[in-house]
């Protein structure tokens, strides 16, 4: 008898002997779990499908043909018009809570996972569409997506992708030639998203919710196969499971904080098990540091303020734990034992969060090795920062160039409402330099210190000027920017200040 915990088993894909057919080789395992995970549909066709924008980096590294997927049958494809050979449509089943509060179902109310691709470097991707039309799961919603949310996702995604940030991503994006109807009406458009898979917090709350301890067992499995393979020859492979979640979730948000990213919608539904960040609806990057700095229109109490997101994932591991009791008290032989055991992983995320986030300030100040009072020097940096409205990504770059030698000094200053308040910091930072060799140091702060951020008024910019002017260019000048965050670029300093008063963003929105 097989293990509950072996490796996936693929399906064979359907073969299309049309050589001028898109040739995706699906390999959809995710299908062959029980029917109730999900519903079985195709998308709904659209009026006009035209390609805006193919990501053909990605699709190379997929194994994809990018003039098959720019061809008029690929496009229609990545549209829903089309199914390709091999896809199994599908949209899954999910709950989650939003905001605290629990949703019973939720599921892909406007999107469709099309089948699982493995890439040339043997990982397995998710293609999924997002836009695709009404699904049963979409709650008297059109199932649509406008244009603009659909190229913010494609920016602000791809631009993690290059920070080095673990995120889905966006393979494609392609108009409707119909229109969505929000505040008001919208070009329509639809996302390709690749994803290491979609399985989320939310998937273990829907079958949890049924107290269906089965589906469960099967949703770890399989979440054990296709990401935690390490977690199937432990002892206990579903605590192993669960520590392994933890331990990514607490890498990914240090990794936001350490770039001034906020997610803006951390639901349940939107924490990715892989850990992975997902779902960008009204996300941004902070200018001026704050920690209780919100953007998102819908975030009304600051729940998902920048400093409150690790307290967030920790809130929504809590909810998996939960999910996991029943698997737990198999392992253990009773609940209080399984409880206890729980509680055990959870208590790991803080440090393991502290552990990444303090070692990436470490790099960000050039501070090569550990020694006693570095957090300090750090939070110290950052509470000035807060009191002086220093920008957050132009300060850390710049601190490349102080590194090198006073004269530095001249660019950070500029960024403190009093610049004494940087200059007696930054006598404690030279001190502290001084305690280890220092070549090439302004060189590794570079590598993780990012020149280029999506600041938001230029996303916002480029996508009022693809939305209502159908004018494409300053979405494709923005992109390329940040698709190389961390190299220097000539006459390109407007991509990399801060927005002037009257410019300024202060808020985001899903308009899904």
């Amino acid at each position: 008898m097989s293990s509950p915990h072996s490796s996936l088993t693929a399906s064979a894909a359907a073969s299309d002997l049309d050589p001028h057919s898109v040739r995706f080789g699906f390999e959809n395992t995710y299908a062959r779990l029980p029917e109730h995970f999900y519903a079985r549909l195709d998308p709904i066709p659209v009026a006009a499908p035209h390609l805006v924008k193919l990501n053909a980096e990605l699709a190379r590294k997929l194994g994809l043909d990018t003039d098959a997927l720019a061809s008029e049958r690929g496009v229609e494809i990545l549209a829903g018009n089309r199914v390709a050979a091999g896809a199994e449509p599908l949209a899954l089943a999910y709950a989650g809570h939003q905001f605290g509060y629990f949703v019973p179902q939720l599921g892909d109310g406007r999107a469709i996972l099309l089948g699982e691709v493995v890439a040339r470097d043997g990982a397995r991707y998710d293609i999924q569409l997002k836009g695709s039309g009404p699904t049963p799961f979409s709650r008297g919603g059109d199932g649509r997506a406008a244009l603009g949310p659909v190229l913010r996702e494609y920016i602000v995604s791809e631009a993690m992708a290059a920070l080095g940030v673990p995120t889905t991503r966006a393979l494609a994006a392609v108009t409707t030639g119909e229109q969505v109807l929000r505040e008001t009406a919208l070009p329509g458009a639809v996302l390709t998203r690749v994803a290491a898979s979609h399985l989320r917090v939310g998937t273990f709350q829907y079958f949890a919710a049924q107290r269906d301890t089965e589906a469960i067992r099967r949703l770890a499995d399989y979440a054990i196969a296709r990401h935690y393979p390490e977690a199937a020859p432990a002892k206990q492979p579903y605590r192993a499971l669960l520590d392994g979640v933890i331990a990514r979730q607490a890498q990914l948000v240090a990794q936001w904080m350490l770039l001034g990213f906020i997610h803006g919608v951390m639901n349940t539904d939107n924490t990715s098990i892989s850990g992975e960040t997902i779902d960008y609806g009204p996300c941004a990057f902070m200018e001026a540091y704050h920690p209780d700095t919100v953007f998102s229109s819908i975030d009304l109490q600051g729940r998902y303020a920048y400093g409150n997101q690790p307290l967030a994932a920790l809130w929504n591991l809590t909810r998996l734990a939960e999910a996991f009791l029943p698997l737990l008290v198999q392992e253990m032989g009773n609940e209080p034992a399984a409880v206890a055991s729980a509680n055990e992983a959870l208590a790991a995320f803080q440090p393991r969060f502290e552990a990444a986030r303090y070692a990436g300030l470490r790099r960000k100040l050039g501070l090569f090795t550990e020694l006693k009072g570095d957090a300090e020097l750090a939070e110290d940096l950052l509470e000035r920062m807060a009191a002086n409205r220093a920008d957050f990504t132009l300060t850390f770059r710049r601190l490349c160039d102080a590194a090198a030698g006073p004269e530095g000094d001249v660019g950070v200053r500029a960024l403190f409402a009093d610049p004494d308040s940087y200059d007696a910091w930054a006598s404690a930072w030279r001190l502290r330099l001084n305690e280890e060799p220092g070549e090439a140091r302004a060189a590794a702060m570079r590598a993780v210190n990012p020149a280029f951020i999506p600041r938001n008024h230029l996303v916002e910019a480029a996508l009022h000027a693809a939305m209502w002017r159908q004018d494409l260019q300053p979405f494709e000048q923005l992109l390329d920017v940040v698709s190389r965050p961390y190299e220097d670029r000539p006459n390109l300093e407007r991509y990399s200040t801060p927005a002037r008063p009257e410019g300024y963003v202060s808020q985001t929105f899903c308009a899904t």
